[in-house]
């Protein structure tokens, strides 16, 4: 009898152990929702994972914590530039779903220009994100970029879907913003609201590899 209730003790032990085990944040970066940011390794990894949800627009935006200077890393692919996954994962609005795509991004007239965050305060985050990753070029040939694009339903102000974007190769200097990425998610905003792909599948492609993300949904 002894014996049987040290083995009932040790399993109900060992339940509680891995009961109190911290869950693991959507990004992988240890922070949940709009909390401190903190970096893990960089890489390609995050394709399988859940893609965070941000605040969503908000009449009034603040200046967002940034990850620690020089604890991100671009990597790059054929030399066009690619986010460090570990500091900027993407976050998605709560305010944009498949079932309101006419009312949200695809809605004429526009939605992007009335929740986009002010020059006031991304221009601060800008310079605060360009130490996170280290740049060093000309501030003004370098987007502040939606990974995921707010046109795709990216969050507009949270720091996982911010990130400082560097000029594509060969690009002029002091020529000013001109980026590939651009063109490819137009490309998508517009197949998401034809309906040839989901709003899910055109965001989990761009956080994945917006090098990618055309050929992967058969967009090409």
């Amino acid at each position: 009898m002894r014996s049987t209730r040290r083995a009932a003790s040790s399993v109900l032990f060992s339940c509680l152990v891995l009961a109190g085990c911290s869950p693991t944040s959507l990004d992988g970066s240890g922070a949940s929702g709009n909390g401190s940011p903190s970096a893990g390794p960089s890489g390609a990894g995050g394709a399988g994972r859940a893609i965070a949800v941000g605040a969503g627009p908000q009449k009034t935006y603040t200046v967002q914590k940034q990850p620690a200077a020089g604890s991100c890393h671009y990597r790059y692919l054929k030399g066009e530039p690619l986010e460090d996954t570990a500091c900027t994962p993407g976050a998605i609005s709560p305010a944009v779903t498949q079932s309101n795509l006419k009312s949200t991004i695809c809605r004429k007239g526009g939605y992007t220009s009335g929740i986009r965050p002010s020059t006031s305060v991304t221009g601060k985050e800008k310079k605060l994100n360009a130490a996170s990753y280290g740049f060093t070029g000309r501030m003004s040939d370098a987007e502040y970029d939606h990974l995921i694009s707010l046109q795709l339903g990216g969050d507009p102000n949270d720091y996982r879907n911010l990130w400082v974007e560097p000029a594509d190769p060969g690009h002029r200097k002091g020529s000013g913003v001109n980026n590939a990425k651009d063109p490819v998610e137009t490309k998508l905003h517009t197949a998401v609201c034809k309906g040839t792909v989901t709003l899910s599948a055109a965001q989990k492609a761009i956080v994945t590899d917006w090098t990618t993300a055309l050929s992967r949904l058969g967009l090409a």
